[in-house]
């Protein structure tokens, strides 16, 4: 009979929380060019690659995920363009494999291309050679496409397993997108010992999923007007510039971009830039700091 978590040993207990830990802070005294703030846009390229890793194959979902890469992302990248604002974008290699060109049209925009996974797969259901086998193989995909190596990693679903910490050294990554332990930047830890990795903290009220998602059927609904996440994220960056910290943020191509969210991106960017003392950066841009920083 499996041992219920009362049950456990002080050690099973410890070891599981220790596995994957928060370590040293690497908040920086400081940002480039005297910036108070620094603020890291991210968007999830996943396209239609949910539908697939589901087997829901259908016109009608595949479709909704199609968006994002016809309409979605040239939106964003126009929008990005017109801010100066580089921004990174994790992509499963699936996506990038079925929207020729569009992998490399990021790099070619001054933008960071990152892993996140092969097909939106759920690794905590995968065996750890399975994991790592689809990780190596998105990161040959995405270099292969792009020119680039990808430097850092965003499970997708933001997911961790017990092996994905171990992959992501193995593959030699610098940095995951995928933890919440902090707001600010720190160095992740495999079991006590410090790794070198560091961990970029994503939230869920950073994410534009949790707001606008739909399910006709289940409850799964978007409660929450546009313009109350523009209030939301606008608290998170005022403070984030008042903390002298990090402000980053996760979207999707299929969520954000539709016209009434973009405006809201649109008027969270002008309100951002309308203040002197930002850092725009790349996820891999921030990690270079901190790590030169600390």
């Amino acid at each position: 009979m499996t041992e219920q978590p009362w049950q456990w040993t002080e050690a099973t207990w410890r070891g599981h929380v220790e596995r994957v830990r928060a370590g040293r802070s690497l908040r920086p005294s400081h940002w480039p060019d005297g910036a108070k703030v620094a603020v890291a846009l991210s968007f999830d390229s996943d396209h239609e690659t949910p539908a697939l890793r589901d087997g829901d194959v259908l016109p009608g979902k595949l479709a909704q995920g199609e968006y994002g890469a016809r309409v979605g992302v040239p939106r964003i990248l126009a929008l990005l363009a017109r801010y100066q604002a580089p921004a990174t974008f994790f992509m499963p290699a699936v996506s990038a494999l079925l929207h020729d060109g569009e992998a490399k049209s990021y790099v070619d925009a001054g933008h960071e291309i990152a892993l996140h996974g092969w097909i939106h797969e759920r690794n905590t259901t995968l065996d750890g050679a399975d994991e790592r086998e689809l990780t190596f193989r998105a990161a040959d995909t995405l270099e292969k496409l792009t020119g680039i190596r990808p430097v850092g990693i965003r499970t997708p679903s933001w997911d961790f397993s017990a092996n994905t910490l171990r992959i992501t050294r193995e593959l030699g990554l610098r940095y995951d997108s995928s933890l919440m332990a902090d707001d600010e930047p720190y160095e992740l830890l495999e079991d006590g010992e410090p790794t070198g990795v560091v961990e970029l903290p994503v939230e869920w009220i950073r994410d534009d999923a949790p707001y606008f998602m739909m399910d006709r059927f289940t409850a799964l609904r978007p409660y929450t007007p546009p313009r109350g996440v523009l209030s939301i994220w606008r608290d998170e960056f005022d403070l984030a510039r008042a903390d002298g910290g990090l402000f980053q943020l996760t979207m999707h191509p299929h969520i954000i971009g539709h016209r009434s969210r973009m405006t809201v991106l649109a008027e969270l960017l002008e309100h951002i830039a309308g203040h002197s003392d930002v850092w725009f950066a790349t996820h891999a841009q921030v990690v270079e700091h901190v790590l030169e920083a600390s």
